[in-house]
């Protein structure tokens, strides 16, 4: 008993002492950490889950899905980024203990998120046709009809999913993950019990998929804003608070917004571009690289949770100008984030075939995913955590400038160009485009790191 407590004590004093501030306590932080990692394993199962359900549909319904996908993640990724910059201001303002200023800049947020993916809805829906033809035309006839169909019913998805998106992230800012997750749970299990019916029981395809995400999203944008006007009391927003436009508090939303939404809109259209040197290999490399990616999400679960948990911890820090307690749970939420990656790897490795038996793949496919599961379960505790993690925590520091630039640079000069003399020229596949991506996260990682040593990026006063 004695040795029991004395451990209990131990465990407890060495938390304490790397995840705990001047005025941030670890209990707080992780009360913070734990509803987003629950969030996030959930919306990977349900991802992994619904890829599964889809590829009962065929191998053209996988390989539409995995295209279209990669340029829904395109489009989303910009309004998320403005609710991004939301985020930062709304947690900084939390922690220069500036409420009236938080909840005036979490209604800025949400409109802008509200008017930008409006436009992009009605933009892809106009042009769906042509722009799939500019990046997938050389898919096979029935992956490309499948995918105008995804596209179509995504594209109507998109100012809900948007505002959904605005007040998830304006939550956060205020460290209200608990609701984060009960409005997750409520989109996300909506969009499989739907994925349920329409695809398992109707059989209806990529058109059920669609109908789901549209049915969902429309649900989760009106629970967030019932939750928002009705029952949140940390952030007073009403509905005519977004009607009403503050230049000032939007200027500094877009200070961050609008360079991650550059580093979003090149960086994701580098995974576009390396997307359509897939699509030339055919139909089962499109599918190879699609379940490897669902799978990889799983392998991804800790770090991306902390990546997100970081925004509002290093925010509300600089907002106070606690710049040493910053550093601290930096490197605190780095090498936790590395282990994450050893237990998730050692558990999913010993797992694989039952998981990438799920996705019913034709067998002569298996060993190439296993191959690139394989490359990211070595790569991502080395090189994931300061490629990502550690940028995410620069840019709530104010820092986004820097690093959306580093993030285009390194994405297009190394992803690109040695994913397409890899996979393209030396016809090493998809495995020639991921070897790719891993150095990627090297070189990307390394610029962070020998940034975050210096003082710089910690020197943006926005609040």
């Amino acid at each position: 008993m004695k040795l029991t407590s004395s451990m209990k004590m131990s465990a407890a004093s060495f938390v304490n002492r790397y995840f705990s501030g001047k005025s941030i306590s670890a209990k707080q932080i992780f009360s913070l950490i734990i509803p987003i990692f629950v969030d996030s394993a959930f919306i990977v199962l349900i991802s992994i889950l619904n890829t599964a359900m889809i590829s009962t549909s065929g191998v053209a319904a996988v390989s539409a899905v995995s295209v279209v996908d990669s340029l829904n993640i395109f489009i989303v990724s910009l309004f998320i980024a403005i609710a991004t910059g939301g985020t930062v201001i709304v947690a900084q303002y939390t922690g220069s203990r500036n409420p009236q200023q938080a909840s005036n800049a979490a209604a800025q947020a949400i409109s802008a998120v509200a008017a930008l993916s409006l436009a992009l809805c009605i933009l892809i829906i106009l042009f769906h046709s042509q722009l799939l033809g500019l990046l997938f035309g050389s898919a096979e006839a029935d992956v490309f009809e499948n995918a105008k169909l995804f596209l179509i019913g995504s594209s109507i998805s998109y100012p809900f999913f948007a505002v959904y998106q605005a007040v998830v992230g304006v939550l956060r800012g205020v460290s209200e993950t608990k609701a984060c997750l009960m409005l997750s749970v409520i989109l996300n299990l909506t969009y499989f019990l739907l994925n349920i019916l329409f695809v398992a029981v109707f059989d209806m395809g990529v058109v059920g998929l669609a109908i789901s995400y549209i049915a969902a999203r429309i649900l989760g944008a009106a629970a967030a804003l019932f939750y928002l006007f009705k029952i949140n009391h940390t952030l007073h927003v009403q509905l005519r608070d977004l009607l009403k436009l503050k230049f000032s508090l939007l200027k500094k939303i877009m200070f961050i917004g609008i360079p991650f939404a550059a580093e979003q809109m090149f960086f994701n259209g580098g995974k576009l571009l390396t997307q359509a040197f897939i699509v030339q290999l055919g139909t089962l490399s499109i599918t190879v690289n699609a379940i490897s990616n669902s799978l990889s999400m799983l392998f991804q679960i800790g770090g991306s949770t902390l990546s997100v948990a970081i925004v509002t911890v290093v925010g509300q820090c600089i907002g106070r100008r606690e710049i040493d307690d910053a550093r601290k749970f930096i490197r605190s939420f780095l090498w936790l984030s590395s282990l994450f990656f050893v237990f998730i790897t050692i558990v999913l490795l010993a797992m694989f075939p039952l998981l990438v038996g799920l996705y019913s793949p034709p067998d002569e496919i298996v060993p190439s995913i296993f191959e690139l599961i394989l490359l990211i379960s070595i790569a991502q505790p080395l090189v994931w955590s300061i490629s990502f993690v550690l940028p995410s925590a620069l840019r709530a520091a104010g820092d986004s400038t820097f690093t959306s630039i580093s993030s285009l640079l390194s994405m297009w000069l190394f992803r690109i160009g040695v994913g397409y003399v890899l996979g393209i020229m030396l016809q090493m596949g998809v495995m020639g485009i991921w070897i790719a991506m891993v150095a990627e996260w090297g070189v990307r990682g390394l610029i962070f790191y020998l940034r975050f040593r210096g003082d710089k990026w910690y020197q943006h006063k926005l609040v």
